[in-house]
């Protein structure tokens, strides 16, 4: 009895499809490329951040500059964005989310402590409202010390101003630092609403920088020094009486 063979019939097997080709350098996806293979290279905390916002920044900057050369979107409006990204203002912000970054006691993820530090940058700055926006200042630690004075504090119910910059000291040499900025906070640690003798120590401890988080408010710091002087008046005029 003859056997009969069953061949099956032969199936096509598709190739896999072709891998995506790399992104166009200047594109978002580019971009987006080139933040995740930074960030196998770059450390973790607060640098990695750090180093993610300045380098989203400069792309959106360079995207821009290539959007306006193409002639595709209105140059008017490119060119007030770029203006905001290259602002004074938009590094303020950044500098300011940084120092907060390291200075919030938060536990948890990345994702709930960027969230919280960047809800206390805004309250920082709406703070601010009607006022200078806090900056950022750094200075050395010398053996001359940081060359600049402070005055107030909680006891005297005032917040810590500069009070004076010493002439040819390091805060008049650095420039950065100015009399009338109030003090917001020491390498991280806060000084609102804290005794003036806080501040002073955390001055003190501090080795190699110092990292100041501060805002120029000048019309304050002159209030301030005049209620002084009427408080020392006073005194004085009461110690004149009690000897006659």
């Amino acid at each position: 009895m003859p056997v009969r063979m069953h061949t099956a019939s032969p199936r096509l097997v598709q190739p896999p499809p072709p891998p995506p080709p790399p992104p166009q350098w200047g594109t978002p996806g580019h971009v987006t490329a080139g933040v995740k293979m930074a960030a196998l290279s770059e450390p973790l905390g607060l640098e990695r951040d750090a180093f993610y916002t300045a380098l989203n920044v400069s792309r959106a900057i360079e995207l821009l500059e290539r959007l306006q050369r193409s002639g595709e979107v209105p140059p008017q409006k490119l060119q007030a964005l770029q203006r905001v990204l290259q602002s004074k203002f938009c590094s303020a912000i950044r500098e300011v989310y940084e120092q907060l970054y390291d200075t919030l006691d938060i536990s948890g993820n990345a994702e709930i402590r960027a969230n919280a530090t960047a809800k206390a940058t805004v309250a920082a700055f709406a703070a601010s409202e009607g006022h200078a926006h806090p900056r950022v200042v750094e200075l050395p630690k010398t053996d001359e010390g940081l060359g600049f004075n402070i005055m107030g504090g909680k006891e005297q119910n005032s917040p810590i101003y500069i009070s004076r910059i010493i002439p040819g000291g390091v805060a008049d040499r650095h420039g950065g630092l100015k009399r009338g900025d109030q003090l917001l906070s020491v390498n991280g640690v806060s000084v609102e609403g804290e005794q003036h003798e806080k501040a002073v120590e955390l001055l003190k401890a501090a080795q190699g920088t110092v990292k100041l988080v501060v805002r120029y408010t000048p019309k304050v710091l002159e209030e301030m020094e005049a209620r002084f002087e009427k408080m020392r008046t006073a005194r004085r005029r009461q110690q004149q009486n009690s000897y006659t």
